[in-house]
């Protein structure tokens, strides 16, 4: 997310919210919040503005968008609360899970400030746009839902023993979110099981970046696994493959699974370290205005590279790698891709309330829309429930050859490496010469 002067912009998140909470200092209304509590339907309007102007559907899913503002218009509403449930009312005529209102409180936990403390219990959700159903995209790891079991994919069917159908997608983040120290228990459906799970939520930590060598017959392989596209990732993923490069590895294995993604910027910064030239993503409004992103010659590595994706790996993740895949830079080993290539924007609003908008989507360098499509991998591997339940018990083994899907990747890897050696020795002797 980027602060701007207007609120937030979540450039290539794959979730709405996250699970987590924010404490700090309180939030003083300015004199236009004043005014806008006092006169609800000013509230109303400028929510109806900023679809009017931004919404990526230009059709607003067929509705008749000047007849909305008048039918919400006319109404009458005694305070903010009654203005609050018609724009909520208003926004599902789009029929949109990632345009959403946020109450003031709401907003401000999404306000993720550097001196805030965030706690949680680790997962990313959103709310499935056919089925209506709360869904994890992925658990953060070394977090209490990444330790305890819970996948990507699975459906939240309860939250302390409430059932989520139904549910709106901010009241459950509610539901979850809390002190430290504090428990609360989900119950997940995986196929036709319900689990539960009781979580105590915790200070979440997220390291973007982590990396090591693998030993292997045909030498020194570069493991690196990205978690999020946060805004030091770039700089973590800079100094993970410049280390790498001083120790002489052959090539590389990047590992975007469970991946949820993040900022925009970063996954163009990282992609540019893997390719030299190029478009890397696309991004199209309703009005067909396309903006692109391109390497810029400044490539860290030529070495060969597999990218390990699964059903977790979501929107920056998607671009990533679907710029790699599209370019022939690199081979993806794994399973489908969650498949969000929606931008939102988040606005405040005058009360101190906000509003996220989907204002675009992503395109892969050969125009895959990433939103329909998701990134289906080169090679499918998919872990059985026991080799999800081996490598979560023992993290240590991911990204190792005790992981199934890292064995694939780095036999997919092998002879690609070969051919580099051989390539590199062919330009060394026509060198000499």
């Amino acid at each position: 997310m980027v602060m701007t002067k207007r609120g937030l912009v979540l450039g290539a998140t794959a979730v709405v919210l996250t699970t987590v909470a924010v404490t700090g200092a309180g939030m003083r209304l300015s004199q236009s919040q004043a005014f806008f509590q006092e006169s609800p339907k000013e509230l109303i309007d400028e929510v109806w503005q900023i679809i009017d102007r931004t919404y990526l559907d230009g059709t607003y899913n067929k509705n008749d968008w000047r007849s909305v503002r008048s039918e919400y218009l006319d109404r009458s509403y005694a305070n903010s609360e009654e203005a609050y449930k018609a724009i909520r009312e208003m926004l599902q005529k789009l029929n949109d899970p990632y345009t959403r209102f946020m109450e003031p409180d709401e907003f401000k936990n999404m306000q993720i400030d550097t001196s805030g403390e965030l706690t949680g219990v680790g997962i990313q959700i959103t709310k499935d746009e056919k089925t209506k159903q709360l869904l994890v995209v992925s658990p953060i790891e070394d977090t209490p839902a990444f330790k305890a079991g819970i996948l990507a994919q699975d459906v939240i069917v309860k939250i302390d023993g409430k059932s989520t159908e139904g549910m709106e997608l901010e009241d459950a983040v509610n539901m979850i979110r809390g002190k430290a120290g504090t428990n609360v228990t989900i119950t997940i459906k995986r196929k036709e099981q319900n689990i539960d799970y009781t979580l105590t939520r915790t200070k979440i930590e997220i390291h973007p970046v982590r990396s090591h060598i693998e030993t292997s017959p045909v030498g020194k392989v570069g493991y690196i696994r990205l978690n999020q596209f946060s805004a030091q990732a770039g700089e973590e993923m800079r100094s993970a493959i410049t280390k790498l490069e001083s120790q002489g590895v052959q090539g590389y294995i990047l590992d975007l699974r469970s991946n949820p993604g993040g900022l925009l910027y970063s996954s163009v910064e990282i992609a540019r370290m893997w390719l030299d030239e190029g478009v890397i993503v696309s991004t199209v409004d309703r009005k067909g205005v396309v903006e692109r992103q391109r390497a810029n010659n400044r490539a860290l590595t030529d070495k060969p590279l597999v990218v390990l994706v699964d059903g977790g790996s979501a929107s920056a993740s998607e671009i990533l790698s679907g710029a790699l895949q599209d370019h022939h830079r690199a081979e993806l080993v794994g399973t489908k891709t969650f498949g969000k290539g929606l931008v939102q924007s988040v606005r405040s609003l005058g009360d101190g309330s906000g509003l996220a908008v989907t204002i675009a989507k992503y395109l892969t360098p050969n125009g895959r829309d990433i939103n329909k499509e998701g990134i289906p991998p080169d090679v499918e591997v998919t872990l059985t429930e026991d080799d999800r339940k081996a490598l979560q018990q023992d993290r240590n083994k991911i990204g190792t050859f005790a992981d199934p899907q890292f064995s694939k990747a780095f036999e997919v890897l092998k002879p690609e490496i070969a051919k580099y050696k051989q390539g590199s020795g062919n330009q060394a002797t026509k060198e000499s010469n």
